[in-house]
């Protein structure tokens, strides 16, 4: 780590540039500059994107796969190309291995209902994080209590780490069929061994879903690398719009598995005694997709390939190392999540005050964090805290951003006269 930039709390050049993509970067809230440090949320769009999908809905709208006039064709070609844009971007051998879905939790619904309903049974084992967001717990127990399969949890160690010799017991369970951890937990920032569970899992013929939301707006993800099965994501989670997501999976998995949403364009031929489902990707494609929000994507994936991204996520990691040291300088601090593997995030409690009044007060600083839950209660009950304030950074955010938000929080602490 360059422990001078650090202590100069200078935000390098490179990274003022890139603020200047970000037009809500320029907002005032409540007269007071946005500092928005709500990313594992959403991240923001850079001008790029905004434009792109701006431009397709003035020049090019139209419905793909369906026509043969221009426009038609316009979008088709703008809608596909995105695909492989996201192809390339993730290491994925086949646009085939690409689909679209509305984001993260349709994705991963879509492996527990197709793959699931064909590949579990009575008895057989989930393994799930006790990290987990709800869109990778909810829909394996709904899994559950339709084949009567078990779900059983990988431990997490007091400082947010996944507990790997747990893990390692319980994947040796005979009747362990799946394994569902995500790459980077959204409550604690913990960035998990991956690239180990995937091959331990192959190893065993066990397949593996893995939640790649926080992880791909951070760093260069390599599907093929993983030797994940399943590698779900959403792209408002890497500077894209919202209601647009990916699912990777393996070709000969999907080749297999038959899709669980039915409508048009999904299928080949339709009649009451037969249908016959499309090639890949489309077979899980049902119904005109969300056209402009996967152009948007596309954009997304050119914006983040124009990027530095090895000088990006060093620069996340000194950000971060910034964030832990002030603030422990607040008094009642005490943070959830000090994995020695992070990405750039810190959940806290702050003695005698509620989260949720912790963001009230900072938001009339201007500054944009979470709290509550972050729909992961498992994690919650894991650390025995009802909910955390959640400030998660990105490639945008500075050094003085990190002050303000410092100083808003002793602010908070002066209100409550918290003492250490």
């Amino acid at each position: 780590m360059n422990e001078s930039l650090v202590n100069t709390k200078a935000t390098p050049g490179r990274i003022l540039q890139i603020r200047r993509d970000f037009p809500v970067l320029e907002r005032q809230i409540h007269d007071k500059p946005l500092v928005y440090l709500d990313n594992a949320a959403s991240t923001q769009m850079p001008r790029q994107v905004i434009e792109t999908v701006s431009a397709y809905h003035t020049y090019h709208h139209s419905n793909v796969h369906r026509g043969v006039h221009q426009l038609s064709q316009e979008a088709t070609d703008l809608y596909e190309g995105a695909r492989e844009k996201v192809r390339a971007f993730i290491g994925a051998s086949s646009v085939k291995e690409i689909i679209f879905t509305s984001g993260t939790t349709d994705a991963i619904n879509l492996v527990a209902n197709s793959w699931g309903n064909r590949n579990i049974g009575r008895d057989d084992i989930i393994l799930i994080s006790n990290m987990e967001h709800h869109a990778n717990i909810v829909p394996w127990y709904m899994l559950a209590k339709r084949t009567g399969a078990k779900i059983e949890v990988i431990p997490v160690l007091d400082d947010g780490s996944l507990d790997m010799d747990q893990f390692a017991a319980l994947v040796r369970k005979p009747n362990v069929k799946v394994v569902c951890v995500n790459h980077v937990s959204n409550a604690l920032g913990s960035v998990n061994p991956v690239e180990q569970i995937c091959q331990i899992c192959r190893e065993r013929d066990i397949c593996t879903v893995i939640d790649g939301a926080q992880a791909i707006g951070h760093f260069q993800i390599d599907v093929n690398q993983l030797g994940a099965d399943f590698y779900a994501f959403s792209g408002h989670k890497m500077h894209g719009p919202t209601g647009i997501g990916i699912l990777y999976g393996r070709e000969e998995l999907l080749q297999e598995m038959d899709p669980y949403k039915g409508g048009g364009d999904m299928i080949l031929s339709v009649s009451f005694d037969h249908i016959s489902w499309n090639e890949l990707p489309y077979k899980f494609e049902a119904g005109t997709p969300a056209i402009a929000q996967a152009v948007g994507l596309g954009a997304a994936v050119d914006y983040l390939n124009g990027l530095d991204r090895t000088y990006l996520a060093k620069y996340e990691d000194e950000l971060l190392a910034y964030a832990t040291k002030r603030l422990g300088e607040v008094p009642g601090m005490r943070l959830i999540g000090t994995a020695p593997q992070k990405v750039s995030l810190n959940s806290f409690v702050i003695k005698g005050v509620h989260p949720h009044d912790i963001g009230s007060i900072l938001d009339g600083e201007g500054v944009a964090v979470r709290t509550g839950q972050h729909c992961a209660e498992p994690v919650m009950d894991r650390f025995c805290i009802p909910a955390t304030t959640r400030a998660s950074m990105s490639i945008y955010n500075t050094f003085e951003e990190i002050d303000m938000l410092t100083e808003a929080l002793l602010k908070v602490t002066e209100l409550f006269d918290v003492n250490d």
